[in-house]
């Protein structure tokens, strides 16, 4: 199984939105570890192995807000 490192750019307003994020981004599968980043843009890079990034990306824009974008997924060998 190759590890995956994805990136999602999405705006972190409140405690209450990162709670939602991160019980969106563990229970998804494959998902090893959820990192929330606040370096000039907020972002959430999930690590993980066969991780949807489609549908964790649709999950938070339903659930969480509208502006949830995609960033990258790539391949970690």
């Amino acid at each position: 199984m190759v590890q995956q490192t994805i990136v999602i750019e999405l705006p972190l307003h409140c405690a209450k939105c990162k709670k939602k994020i991160l019980a969106i981004c563990t229970t998804a599968d494959g998902v090893t570890m959820v990192t929330l980043e606040r370096e000039g843009r907020d972002r959430v890079v999930i690590k993980g192995e066969d991780v949807d990034a489609a549908r964790v990306t649709e999950h938070l824009r339903e659930k969480v807000t509208r502006h949830a974008r995609l960033v990258s997924v790539t391949n970690d060998e």
